[in-house]
């Protein structure tokens, strides 16, 4: 018996699909949850105040590169900063992360389904007539992934001094440094490790350690360091999103301490 080949029609309009599941649940947390975080994250930059507890150091503010803080790197508030601009040692320094999560391939296919809708979902009709791709502005912005990798990587090496310098609290009979552990510690170490594990993972250290040649089989250094970027790279959503929710945690518990509302309970 002969059998017609056919295409079926496309539907058309904006959410218009024959699929029965529920295909809008995934871009609707999508959107919820970064949305929550550019609201706090926001408004966490713009606070000036709350980011510091003796040896504690909110990841959003760190480094802080000027400032009155005495984890300041430069001394106080520049010159050359803007009078009409509230000033914060945050937004000195999160244009860098902002843009490596802005540009992130797992997280640029996210919030294009989540805020634009394109697309929204497979076989799911989008607001749009067509897709440009990457070449032209501002997406073509998209490439800069790369460079800012580079810059994640030296925020990686000063979280992990922060979180190092988490671990020495100053004696208030002696004034001298001593080695301890806190609730503070623990949170801000992990910090480190989701962040890590989020950044290590990257597509584009991956090409950097080992894609960029024919063959790694004969180069067992880069084998192994692409080995080691693929594995976390499995798992890139996973840690994209552990470690988005636990930097504005880190913040939140350190700013609550600060403030008196949580007490850090030491350890060790």
């Amino acid at each position: 018996m002969p059998s017609v080949a056919g295409v079926l029609p496309e539907r058309q309009g904006f959410g218009a699909t024959r699929r029965r599941d529920r295909w809008w649940a995934v871009p609707v947390a999508t959107l919820l949850g970064l949305t929550g975080f550019l609201v706090y994250s926001t408004w966490a930059a713009f606070q000036n105040a709350h980011f510091e507890l003796g040896n504690y150091l909110s990841p959003m503010y760190s480094p802080v590169l000027w400032g009155d803080s005495h984890h300041a790197w430069f001394g106080p508030r520049p010159g050359f900063w803007p009078s009409f601009i509230p000033f914060s040692p945050a937004l000195v320094i999160l244009g860098a992360p902002a843009g490596f999560r802005l540009t992130c391939y797992y997280y640029r296919g996210a919030y294009y389904k989540a805020f634009v809708s394109n697309p929204a979902s497979c076989t799911v009709g989008k607001p749009w007539k067509g897709y440009g791709g990457e070449l032209r502005f501002p997406l073509i912005l998209q490439n800069l992934h790369r460079y800012f990798l580079y810059l994640a990587l030296g925020f990686l090496c000063i979280l992990t001094w922060d979180a190092w310098k988490a671990m020495w609290f100053v004696d208030p009979a002696t004034g001298q440094e001593t080695f301890g552990i806190g609730v503070g510690t623990l949170v801000l170490t992990l910090n480190v490790v989701l962040l890590g594990g989020y950044t290590l993972g990257c597509h584009s250290l991956r090409h950097l350690v080992g894609g960029v040649l024919d063959s790694i089989s004969g180069r067992p250094a880069r084998r192994c360091a692409y080995e080691c970027v693929s594995w976390f790279n499995l798992r890139h959503m996973n840690w994209a999103w552990c470690s988005l929710v636990w930097v504005a945690f880190s913040d939140l518990y350190v700013r609550l301490c600060s403030m008196g509302v949580w007490s850090d309970f030491r350890i060790l």
